[in-house]
């Protein structure tokens, strides 16, 4: 039987467990501590949910949203009373800005030993202030029946608000009073001869978030704001940091919306469209580079920009938005508020598929019109053949021809406007440009890392991507392919906090994955290590180690030493072999790109390794600075 019945909490804690198993809890990150015990006892005895124990609480946390972010499910997280809870908040902020599912599990004092030095109690009501979606303290455990249907019910609605109507994180407060372990208590047992599990669980199950696979229901005004999309010659489509659990749909969605709007596709390097290039004719990842050209940006200015999910990292295209101030549409299914800029938004609170789904159904029932030049005039078509849309399925498609790996030359379109015409010709000419000058590099530098595994990763490999200077690194460099590769990162907080432990819960029982990140990044989050033990599967950490954060190179302050290296670099000295040594975790120094490459051909099964590579801090900021602005200065 399901529920433990041995005392109060055995039962108050195994109807939590089963109640969340029945609506689809595949995992839960526990933490050790005495107080809460019970719960620790409940899901390690239910047999349908890996229970995984972590020692530190951060990294615990870190870990679960990792595996959230994979799955697009909840994971539960389970820690004892006091400061315990505290380490939690970190990975609670980014789950909440990143949209990820969490459940919050926080044991407790009860009420009476709260407030008088009992030792371990804290104030945990609402401990994560108003980052939770939802947030609760439930009440003593009681082992009536009409207290359990209370907790089920509960449990109930803490599920759901960690999906909807926008995925976060959810907290319960669980108070316990002893005793916390499974000792017996008659009074108890004897429930168990009136309790039928079959009925009092009789109509939980599964509840994912998603929305409909049907059309929904155009909204008033929806169907002449596409018409307009469609009259404009000069619109943008920006596809923003994205990790969508449907991949391939989503690329497909945003080229479906491209190729029916005839209108560019600026896509983030965090984005999956880039390693879905054959689906994507309009694609354009060098635009950070090319607004950089002052008088090409001003003959790119949109009247229309449709933006999908949050802005990309680049500070180019943020502040050219700003300054031509596009009438922008925001596409996303969340309640969240996604224009830092402030500017002429619309928020479309729907999902780019179905978004494209409306805009074909829309588009077919005008006369299609002949997108003119620069000047946006338009003349009326002579028949009603609808557009052609892409099937969502790459492999049937006979519009877009396969692509090299890697490359858009050759990718046969539509006729097309003269604006999309400008973007596209400028992308072929920077991307050839940025491509000889890399390729050429025999040394080692950081910029080439991100441009060869674009290229070079297994097909469909996840890859973690850290903070600070490998996103950057990402968005200006990372090639376009057709190698469907599955970009994870927590760009929500932006923070450096549990990188390792994110990358292992992206990776755990996953295909085979990459960590790609900076020496503080990881110095940060070394307690991930210890998750070593619990780990299934492989993860390959591709260390840059230019001894201190390089992102700072990149700013005003480098100028001003002292105190720029102690206090903003600040080099750690670090020989991370004997670290890795340490934690038993396999490490090797990359001292050339054939050897990377190699190394990366084929990702080993299960385990972890850190491939080091060494590079100069100073030098590689000192050649972003002299290149970034020249790939685009001649066009």
């Amino acid at each position: 039987m399901p529920i433990d019945f041995r005392n109060t909490n055995t039962v108050w804690a195994s109807v939590l467990a089963e109640t969340l198993q029945r609506l689809g809890l595949t995992t839960a990150v526990i933490c050790p501590g005495s107080r809460s015990a019970p719960l620790t006892i409940a899901f390690a005895q239910n047999k349908k949910i890996e229970t995984i124990p972590i020692l530190d609480e951060r990294s615990a946390s870190f870990f679960a949203l990792g595996i959230a972010q994979k799955s697009g499910l909840p994971t539960a997280l389970i820690c004892t009373s006091g400061t315990a809870a505290a380490n939690f908040y970190p990975a609670i902020i980014e789950a909440r800005e990143s949209r990820i599912p969490l459940l919050i599990f926080t044991a407790d004092r009860p009420p009476e030993l709260r407030d008088c030095h009992a030792g371990q109690a804290i104030d945990q009501v609402k401990i994560y202030s108003n980052y939770p979606n939802w947030q609760a303290e439930l009440a003593i455990p009681s082992a009536s029946r009409g207290m359990l249907d209370y907790l089920r019910q509960t449990i109930v609605y803490a599920w759901e608000r960690s999906q909807f109507p926008t995925p976060g994180p959810v907290h319960l407060n669980i108070p316990f009073r002893d005793p916390l372990v499974p000792v017996p208590d008659i009074a108890v047992e004897a429930l168990e001869t009136q309790f039928n599990p079959e009925h009092f669980f009789a109509g939980l199950e599964p509840i994912f978030a998603g929305e409909s696979s049907t059309t929904p229901l155009l909204r008033r005004g929806e169907e002449s704001t596409m018409q307009q999309w469609q009259k404009c010659s000069k619109g943008i489509i920006i596809a923003g940091v994205s990790q969508p659990q449907f991949a391939e749909k989503y690329c497909s969605a945003i080229a479906q919306i491209s190729q029916l709007l005839n209108w560019p596709v600026l896509a983030e390097g965090l984005s999956p469209v880039r390693n879905y290039a054959q689906l994507n004719p309009h694609l354009i990842s060098t635009y950070d580079l090319i607004l950089r050209n002052r008088e090409l940006a001003d003959k790119l200015t949109p009247e229309i920009a449709i933006q999908i999910g949050d802005l990309p990292t680049s500070k180019e295209l943020r502040n050219w938005l700003d300054k031509t101030q596009p009438k922008r549409y925001i596409i996303d299914p969340s309640h969240h508020n996604f224009d830092p800029l402030h500017g002429k938004t619309i928020h479309l609170r729907t999902s780019p598929e179905n978004l494209a789904t409306n805009l074909a159904t829309i588009l077919t029932l005008v006369p299609p019109l002949i997108k003119g030049g620069l000047g946006g005039d338009r003349a009326p078509a002579t028949t009603n053949t609808p557009p052609q849309i892409p099937p969502l399925n790459k492999d049937e498609s006979t519009q877009i021809p396969p692509l090299s790996k890697g490359g858009l030359g050759g990718v046969q379109t539509s006729p097309s406007n003269e604006y999309l015409q400008l973007w596209r010709n400028t992308e072929i000419q920077v991307r050839q440009t940025i491509d000889q000058k890399i390729s050429a590099i025999n040394n080692i530098i950081e910029p080439k890392v991100s441009w060869l595994l674009s290229q070079i990763l297994p097909p469909g490999t996840p890859i973690f991507i850290a903070n600070s200077m490998p996103v950057r690194d990402v968005e200006f460099f990372w090639k376009p392919n057709n190698l469907e590769i599955k970009p994870f990162f927590n760009r929500g907080a932006n923070g450096i906090d549990g990188t390792l432990s994110t990358a292992l819960g992206v990776a755990h029982r996953n295909q085979s994955s990459i960590m790609l990140t900076g020496d503080l990044a990881l110095l940060h989050d070394t307690n991930g290590f210890l998750i070593k033990n619990k780990f299934v599967g492989h993860l390959t950490i591709i260390l840059i180690n230019n001894n201190g954060g390089g992102i700072f190179e990149m700013l005003p302050v480098a100028k001003f030493d002292p105190p720029f290296e102690e206090f903003f670099a600040t080099p750690q000295q670090i020989n991370f072999a004997q670290l890795c040594a340490t934690y038993g975790v396999q490490h090797e120094v990359i001292d050339d790109w054939e050897q990377f490459k190699e190394k990366l051909k084929l990702l080993p099964d299960s385990g972890i390794r850190v491939l080091e590579l060494q590079t100069d801090r100073r030098s590689d900021a000192k050649w972003r600075q002299d290149n970034l602005g020249k790939f685009a200065k001649d066009l």
